[in-house]
């Protein structure tokens, strides 16, 4: 039977460590009472595994030859693949509404955004693991003060405790990637809202990074304008890779009182 052959423009690269496939699935070993959608199964290394464990388990996939392999080797998933392209989905149509988990073996041209379409619906995902690259991993797990926090960080970690797990060798996937890949856990944590505007706040994060080396007294400017009467305050004096989330939303509220009474 021909074999699925990984294709580039769809930044395929196929898991074939059984080992790392099995501890992949592991990852959501808290969560076994909620039905899990698997994204971008490929040949279903890690979907073998997903159903051993017994999860109630859906998959999108956007290539045809896998769907097509897919559908041959795993009849448990009879009705239960999704011919569709993830980033494109109405998330709240999947288990009749219901909260459920995500995990996969990510393609790297899309992680980022994978994540981000997960924050769109944080109140129904209490987890999301998966594997990534390793540089997109460190990025989005990244405390204040490391040279790799930034937008990703910040927004993320607003609703998500970040766990960076493992990191993954390139000679485990056909055909090798150029970089290494790592294993991440996201978990909701408890909040329930953030004490300024949220779309807001977004903005002033993206605004703050898009000149991340110098002081937010310079970089948030685009937002404030050079006439800002509060320039002086303490938190300008700071650089974004510098700023808590705490901090993140203290700038926020006053982006938001001076842009109100403009």
């Amino acid at each position: 039977m021909r074999p699925v052959t990984p294709k580039k423009s769809l930044g395929q690269h196929f898991l074939k460590d059984m080992q790392i496939a099995e501890r992949i699935a592991g990852t959501l070993e808290n969560y076994g009472h909620l039905p899990v959608l698997e994204v971008g199964p490929g040949t279903g290394v890690l979907t073998q595994f997903l159903l051993n464990n017994g999860y109630d388990l859906t998959v999108v996939e956007l290539d045809w030859d896998s769907i097509a392999y897919l559908n041959r080797h795993f009849p448990a998933l009879e009705g239960r693949v999704i011919a569709d392209d993830f980033l494109k989905l109405d998330l709240r149509k999947l288990f009749n509404g219901k909260p459920f988990c995500v995990t996969g073996n990510y393609p790297y041209n899309i992680s980022s955004q994978i994540f981000f379409k997960v924050l769109d619906y944080k109140d129904m995902i209490p987890c999301c693991t998966g594997m990534i690259q390793k540089e997109v991993a460190e990025r989005i797990s990244a405390g204040p003060g490391s040279r790799t926090y930034g937008i990703t960080s910040v927004l993320l970690q607003a609703w998500y405790d970040i766990e960076y797990l493992f990191t993954v060798s390139e000679t485990v996937f056909d055909p090798p990637p150029k970089v290494k890949s790592a294993v991440i856990r996201m978990t909701r944590n408890k909040r329930t809202e953030l004490d300024c505007d949220e779309k807001l706040f977004r903005s002033v994060v993206k605004t703050s990074f898009n000149q991340r080396r110098k002081t937010l007294r310079n970089s948030m400017k685009p937002l404030l304008g050079k006439d800002y009467p509060d320039y002086a305050l303490p938190v300008f004096d700071k650089r974004p890779e510098q700023l808590s989330f705490d901090g993140f939303v203290e700038l926020t509220r006053l982006t938001e009182k001076w842009l109100n009474e403009q």
